[in-house]
């Protein structure tokens, strides 16, 4: 008589591997919805925890399986090994967000100038859900990101502010960012008035030496004198962000998203022009969230490196 040996079945390890397998879908689906679609960023956070959780719990049940493959031979050796590769992602993205909540200063607004930051032109409003946070940026914010990122400072450029407006836009362009202004245009050139002409008095006792002057080649008419026209380059006060109550600082704003994820932020940027240099001074705030762990000051920094480069017409590396 034969004795078959049939081996036994982990369901175990392939329950693992099926919401392993539907943990990775959900995470890939949100971030595709989130980075091109119209996933809000609290909505797309959910999922992601949700997703987490799921290849979570796979995990314990692909240890069992791997345990009844040593312990009886289950078949249980493939699913459990898809399961822990599956996890692995919607897991490692939930441990490097908590690392980066844990090591970086609880921020949602950075800026480089903690004393007087750059005013918004219109206030960033979004429906933030269930990732509420403060209606404003307190001092001790200010202070935590003055000892967290003390690099992050303005930049003083040598040239007027039209040249450090054109590589403004052109740094921002080249940094998938959007700013809402109009290009500073040059002022007309003001038409010459027609110069006015003097009529000359009647002539009184003594003009004979007056007319003795002109006939020797003085002019009878005197142009009365008017001041030079200026041609230089002026900033309109309507669409281009110019506030006369802020002393001719040039204000830009809009937004941008990081690379992969998409996660929106609001950029404002202040140009001040001071004698023959423009002050760079420049703000980010997360769209969402209380915490934008990290990227805010990344983002600012990035810029500022890469408008060095191009002011100073040297590769960034």
């Amino acid at each position: 008589m034969t004795v078959r040996f049939v081996r036994p079945v982990s369901r175990a390890a392939y329950a693992g591997k099926w919401l392993a397998q539907a943990s990775l879908l959900l995470l890939v689906l949100s971030g595709l919805g989130h980075r091109f679609g119209p996933l809000a960023t609290p909505q797309f956070a959910a999922l992601v925890l949700m997703a987490g959780a799921m290849a979570a719990l796979s995990v314990p049940l692909a240890i069992i399986g791997l345990l009844s493959l040593w312990q009886v031979g289950a078949r249980a050796g493939t699913a459990s090994a898809k399961a822990l590769v599956y996890a692995a992602l919607p897991l490692g993205l939930l441990a490097y967000a908590g690392f980066l909540y844990e090591t970086r200063p609880c921020l949602f607004d950075v800026t480089t100038d903690i004393i007087d930051p750059p005013a918004w032109k219109t206030p960033p409003v979004a429906r933030q859900i269930w990732l509420p946070r403060p209606s404003a940026v307190s001092a001790a914010d200010r202070q935590a990101q003055e000892k967290a990122y003390p690099g992050l400072t303005g930049r003083r450029y040598e040239g007027a502010l039209d040249r450090v407006y054109q590589a403004v836009i052109t740094v921002a362009r080249a940094n998938r960012m959007t700013l809402h202004t109009e290009r500073p245009v040059p002022r007309e050139k003001p038409a010459v008035p027609e110069t006015p002409v003097v009529e000359a008095l009647p002539a009184a006792p003594g003009a004979g030496t007056a007319r003795k002057g002109a006939a020797s080649g003085m002019p009878d008419v005197i142009p009365i004198p008017l001041p030079r026209p200026s041609f230089g380059i002026a900033v309109p006060l309507q669409g281009a962000g110019l506030d006369p109550a802020q002393g001719g600082d040039l204000i830009l704003q809009g937004q941008t998203r990081t690379l992969i994820l998409g996660f929106p932020f609001d950029v404002v940027i202040r140009l001040s022009e001071e004698a023959e240099t423009t002050f760079v001074d420049m703000r980010v705030a997360v769209r969402y969230g209380p915490h934008d762990l990290g990227e805010g000051a990344e983002i600012a920094q990035s810029f500022l490196r890469a408008l060095d480069a191009e002011l100073l017409g040297i590769a960034a590396e």
